[in-house]
């Protein structure tokens, strides 16, 4: 039984690596590229909130610098996009005529590669250390992350003259190793790449909540006071992982980027961050599996909701959302490892609950008077 369980995710990615792209049209097939970008997303989220008890409403920063990163190294390194003066052609549009000094060094796609996760890291870094350091947590960490996402919004919204504003900018027209980005083969490419980071990403997130490291990241969410009287600092714990969980998120961006074909101040909407915490809460925080199957299923959910009824998404997410904290509280992932639907119709009276073990855990009992 143990041997199945850990094939169990080798098989679900050969599955998404093989028969998916043989079964899937080219439009599905991408739009499943966009829910496994996601959640990589989803997955940093649960490693600051789930593990480490901190609830950012500010990954959408740097979810949209990674995205940025790659589509401005595309822009500039496709013919098409240029205009007459060698620079993407809309500046043209408001009288720019000299590349700007920071667009500069996305000629290089060694660099783009490197910057699209390095920036949104160090940027996280910075933010969370000023945080952290001024023992800042709780309703309040929320509530300034949620303000810096608004500050980044508003400001990414009003550079027309340097990254086109609200206007965004496109990746669908780009080139990559000589083929347009939006077209069947590209995006095939970017699938199984997308594919074959996910589980990467999920080992970095196994290896930060394991160990040491993890049981100090537990200890953190659950009594950081108690923490800091045994003589551990919290403040290096919690700015690596945000440090983490940035470059993370930059890393989701770039890739929904170049599937999904712009990028633009939107991804930093308020609306949008809430969105990748839903994820989380409704997969199950604290599992690492349950944020890449909630992403996953609201997503796949929203777009069948918004092809049928495009205006009734939001009172299902609501509705869903609801419905997982009365029910659900630990999520999909917990609610199908704590019994499933026997759990469920216990709750109703419909079936006995789950088997208990008195012995045990008077046993159980017994040791906690003793320590």
């Amino acid at each position: 039984m143990k041997i199945f369980r850990r094939l169990v995710p080798w098989i679900l990615i050969a599955i998404a690596l093989f028969i998916l792209p043989a079964v899937l049209d080219d439009f599905r097939l991408n739009l499943f590229g966009r829910y496994f970008s996601l959640a990589i997303t989803a997955l940093a989220i649960d490693l600051i909130w789930g593990y480490t008890g901190l609830l950012s409403l500010g990954q959408g920063i740097f979810f949209a610098l990674g995205g940025y990163a790659v589509a401005m190294s595309l822009m500039l390194n496709t013919k098409s996009e240029a205009g007459g003066n060698g620079i993407p052609k809309f500046f043209e549009n408001y009288g720019v005529e000299q590349l700007p000094f920071f667009w500069q060094p996305f000629w290089s796609p060694t660099f783009t590669l490197i910057a699209m996760w390095v920036i949104p890291a160090i940027v996280a870094g910075l933010v969370g250390y000023l945080i952290f350091r001024n023992r800042i947590k709780g309703v309040y960490f929320s509530i300034i992350t949620q303000a810096a996402l608004m500050v980044f919004y508003h400001f990414f919204n009003g550079q027309q003259k340097l990254i086109n504003g609200t206007n965004g900018l496109k990746t669908s027209t780009c080139e990559l190793f000589g083929m347009l980005v939006g077209s069947p083969d590209m995006q095939l490419w970017l699938y199984r790449l997308t594919v074959v980071c996910l589980p990467i990403a999920f080992l970095i997130c196994r290896y930060f909540t394991s160990g040491r490291f993890g049981d100090v990241l537990i200890a953190i969410r659950d009594d950081e006071q108690r923490l800091r009287f045994t003589g551990f600092n919290p403040v290096p714990f919690k700015t690596i992982v945000f440090l983490v969980a940035g470059a993370l998120c930059g890393i989701s961006g770039a890739l929904y980027t170049v599937q999904s074909g712009i990028v633009s101040p939107q991804y930093m909407s308020i609306s949008n961050s809430i969105e990748m915490v839903i994820w989380v809460a409704v997969g199950g925080r604290g599992t690492l599996v349950g944020p890449i199957i909630g992403a996953t299923v609201v997503n796949y959910l929203r777009s069948l909701v918004s092809e049928a009824l495009p205006e009734a998404w939001l009172f299902v997410q609501g509705a869903l959302f609801i419905f997982v904290v009365i029910l659900m509280p630990d999520g999909i992932y917990g609610w199908f490892r704590n019994g499933g639907f026997r759990s469920l119709l216990a709750a109703f009276g419909f079936a006995p609950p789950a088997r208990t073990y008195p012995q045990l855990d008077d046993e159980v009992g017994a040791l906690d008077e003793v320590s």
